[in-house]
């Protein structure tokens, strides 16, 4: 067919990329390339994939000395011998039952296992990296032979740039993926996201799945134009297009039973035949649909899962079965909320807590209603949990990323704190939650002006501060104030606290406020959701409890 088609079996590939005129590229600028790589530009020719590929690999900054076509070619007789390459070990960082076939012929089904061994045997530093077999495959289509396909896959792997994120080798940077993935489908894809804790154990279990969908399920011509779009836009993409699948998932798969016991099966059997429900740009198309925040942003979140990891001490793959914890049963005993529902507020707060055991720290049952106190025994927690019951049989509650001691950066006026993370819900007699009012109106993240809808109809008389620029010493860095261009009394309008009160305010305009005596509450802008308030105007408490995040791993 032409010169990269030494490995292709072409009777298993689309005839659409045979038929297509060739075509050239000659734009450099970024704008224009992602436009082309989202339109499917070069998808539809084969030959001019491959030079695309080439050209926008080889312009991937890389260390300085990276292994190339002539290593490989010195070291793949010394390393493969006359072993049969189809029955080649492979080493551990990849898994090798997702060594995809991907449309080769039965020389370049072998060609993949001698790359894998040959890049172990120069990258000594890769511990973990299950998209690799996935990305030489696909790369096997578009090269001349076995040792450029070695080269254009060093170079993702030796890539220097510290703003460009491509493969993941290693078990933390792996794993704070996962966390971040789930994050991501928590904040934007909560209709799935509610469907994945109904019918599974453990969310972050299924959600670990998310680059397997992509690098071992997707079928070829998938992936294909997925991998168009990453080489040119980076790691952000495949976020977008794993929360697509997960969105079109649960359109197809919403009311129906499961096919197996297991959602992480049937979401697998869902990407393998996904050609059945979407086509490729109908997939990207809602993979950029998607509402984001920026690169940034993301960078944030997988630095304090990785911070969250490391301070864990889970760093390597065989620690990997203490990472996934539930609210454990046993240990777990509330006056307001059950174990089920416990486990249905962890599936909301951030994947970095979640990891966590909750641990009381406050209960009027036992600590009585003086607000100090529950300041006392609140302060030097960060995040925590606040859940109240009413007299009424309500429940509601509020998840606050920062420690109540920061109420006193505002001296003896009442300011507010705390991040993008907090949260309201009720649970009772519905549950429904309510996230901060950014999450639900990103577009106020690049305007200068206040919302309509303060959370406290006081705030233009109440000061606020900002938060510190320093984020070292903070876990909750994602969202915080300093990383939007808002007037700081609307970035940090969340939580406040003085001597004679509490504010908790949420997105969707709803807000509790506690008295002094923990014994009454009310709530403020109650627009209502699925016609649900909150919770009642004014109630009566009849429980309340703060819970914090115990570190079970280090005791």
């Amino acid at each position: 067919m032409d010169e990269y088609s030494c490995f292709v079996d072409w009777d298993k590939m689309d005839v659409t990329v045979q038929s297509q005129d060739a075509k050239d590229l000659t734009c450099t600028e970024f704008q224009e390339l992602k436009q082309l790589a989202r339109q499917g530009y070069w998808a539809k020719n084969h030959s001019l994939r491959a030079k695309v590929y080439h050209k926008l690999i080889s312009n991937i900054p890389c260390r300085t000395v990276t292994p190339d076509a002539n290593v490989y070619r010195d070291i793949v007789v010394k390393i493969v011998g006359k072993r049969n390459s189809n029955s080649l070990p492979l080493p551990e960082f990849v898994d090798d039952s997702l060594v995809p076939t991907y449309c080769l012929n039965a020389e370049g089904i072998g060609a993949v296992r001698k790359i894998i061994l040959c890049i172990a045997n120069q990258f000594p530093d890769i511990s973990f990296c299950p998209a690799l077999p996935s990305v030489i495959a696909l790369l096997l289509h578009y090269s001349k032979d076995e040792a450029e396909c070695f080269e254009q896959v060093c170079r993702i792997l030796a890539c220097n740039d510290p703003s460009k994120r491509l493969i993941d080798q290693t078990f933390l940077a792996f794993e704070s993926s996962c966390m971040t993935f789930g994050d991501l489908v928590n904040k934007y894809c909560q209709a799935a996201h509610k469907l994945m804790v109904a019918v599974s154990e453990d969310v972050l279990e299924v959600y670990s799945d998310w680059q397997r969908w992509l690098f071992g399920e997707l079928p070829m011509v998938y992936i294909a134009r997925v991998f168009d779009v990453f080489l040119v836009e980076g790691y952000k993409v495949l976020y977008r297009v794993a929360l697509a699948i997960l969105k079109f998932f649960h359109k197809v798969k919403a009311g129906q039973p499961m096919e197996s016991d297991s959602v992480q099966q049937d979401i697998r059997a869902f990407v393998r035949d996904i050609a059945k429900s979407v086509s490729p740009e109908r997939l990207l198309e809602k993979a950029f649909a998607i509402r984001l925040f920026s690169r940034k942003e993301i960078q944030l979140l997988q630095m304090a899962n990785e911070k969250a990891l490391q301070q864990k001490g889970i760093t390597v793959k065989q620690k990997r079965q203490n990472v996934h914890l539930a609210v454990h049963a046993e240990n777990f005993k509330s006056e307001i909320v059950s174990v089920k529902e416990m486990r249905d507020i962890w599936s909301w707060i951030p994947e970095r807590f979640a990891l966590c055991q909750p641990l009381l720290l406050f209960t009027t049952l036992e600590h009585g209603c003086s607000l100090s106190r529950f300041y006392s025994h609140s302060e030097g927690h960060e995040p925590t949990l606040l859940l109240i019951k009413t007299t009424a049989k309500e429940v509601c509650g509020a998840y606050l990323s920062t420690d109540w001691s920061e109420r006193r950066r505002g001296g003896n006026k009442l300011s507010f704190f705390g991040t993008g993370e907090c949260f309201v819900f009720r649970l009772q007699p519905e549950v429904e939650r309510y996230e901060w009012v950014i999450i639900k109106h990103p577009e106020l993240a690049t305007s200068g002006s206040e919302p309509e809808n303060h959370v406290s109809p006081a705030s233009s008389t109440l000061s606020s501060r900002s938060l510190p620029s320093d984020p070292s010493d903070r876990l909750s860095p994602f969202l915080s104030a300093r990383h939007f261009n808002l007037p700081s009394k609307t970035a940090s309008m969340f939580m406040a606290g003085s001597s004679e009160c509490i504010i908790i305010g949420g997105g969707d305009g709803q807000a509790l406020y506690l008295d002094a005596d923990l014994n009454h509450g009310r709530t403020s802008h109650c627009n209502t959701f699925n016609n649900q308030p909150l919770c009642s105007e004014s109630f009566q408490i009849s429980v309340l409890e703060v819970w914090g995040f115990r570190d079970t791993m280090n005791g």
